[in-house]
C-alpha cells in the first residue's frame, strides 16, 4: 500500500486526519447556524440553509478555510464560538501510536493544514499535537489552499521536502489529486474522518485506510526501528 522505505518526509493533514472532523462539522452545521439564528433572529432552520449556502460557494477556495473572512462576513466572532464546543476537539484513533512510529523510524513528519491560524491554536492548545511532529505548516501562510497545484510548489518554502520521497496522507480527495498533480509520489486517503459518520467510499486511484492500526505493523516491517550505537 505505502512504501515507507522509500519515504523521508510524511506530510500530514490535520482536522480528520488526525483530528475527528466531528468537532468542524458539528461546529458549521450545527452550533453556528444555532448562534447566527439567535444574533439575527431566524429559524433555526433558515439560518442553516443561509449559511450553508454561502459556505458552499467558497469551496475549494481560501475562504472556505479563513476564519477572518466569516468573522468578517458574518460579523460574528468565529473563533469565539469555536471556543464555545471545544469539548468535542479530539484525536482519530490510533495517531498517537502512528506519529510516534514515524518519530521511531526517524522519519520527518509535518502537518500541513488548510486550518486557519486561530482555530489551530485552539487545536493545539486541547490537543498538544504539535508535541508529536516535526513542524505545522497553515496553508493561509502561504496565501492558497491544498487544493491548489501551485500550493505544493510554494511549500518548500517553509517545509523543504523532496517530492519523490514524500507521502502526503489526507481525508481530501481534491486535496490528494492535487498533490499527486504536484508530483507528490504517494498519497494515502482517510475513509473515516468523523467519527459519528460512516466510511466513505475509497477512491480509485489512491489507496486509503479507515486509521491508521491498519498500517502500524507495515511501518515497522519496512523502517526498522534503529538499532542502539
Amino acid at each position: 500500500m505505502i512504501n515507507w522505505a522509500s519515504l523521508e518526509t510524511v506530510f500530514l493533514d490535520m482536522d480528520g486526519t488526525l483530528l475527528d472532523l466531528h468537532f468542524d462539522n458539528h461546529f458549521w452545521l450545527e452550533h453556528l447556524p444555532q448562534r447566527y439564528a439567535e444574533q439575527y433572529g431566524l429559524h433555526p432552520g433558515e439560518a442553516k440553509n443561509k449559511l450553508i449556502n454561502m459556505i458552499m460557494a467558497e469551496r475549494g477556495t481560501l475562504n472556505w478555510y479563513c476564519t477572518d473572512y466569516w468573522s468578517d462576513r458574518l460579523n460574528m466572532d468565529i473563533t469565539g464560538l469555536k471556543s464555545e464546543v471545544g469539548d468535542r476537539i479530539g484525536y482519530r484513533p490510533h495517531v498517537a501510536d502512528f506519529l510516534q512510529s514515524l518519530k521511531k523510524t526517524g522519519l520527518q513528519s509535518v502537518i500541513v493544514t488548510n486550518c486557519h491560524p486561530d482555530p489551530l491554536e485552539l487545536k493545539l492548545q486541547r490537543t498538544g499535537l504539535d508535541g508529536f511532529v516535526d513542524g505545522i505548516v497553515s496553508s493561509h501562510q502561504l496565501g492558497k489552499p491544498k487544493e491548489d497545484t501551485e500550493f505544493w510548489t510554494d511549500l518548500h518554502q517553509l517545509a523543504p521536502y523532496t517530492a519523490t520521497t514524500t507521502l502526503m496522507v489526507d481525508d481530501s480527495f481534491p486535496v490528494l489529486e492535487s498533490a499527486m498533480s504536484a508530483g507528490i509520489a504517494q498519497c494515502l486517503g482517510i475513509l473515516v474522518p468523523d467519527s459519528k459518520q460512516s466510511a466513505r467510499q475509497t477512491h480509485a486511484r489512491i489507496p486509503c485506510v479507515h486509521h491508521f492500526d491498519e498500517i502500524l505493523t507495515s511501518i515497522h516491517q519496512q523502517r526498522p526501528l534503529p538499532s542502539a550505537s
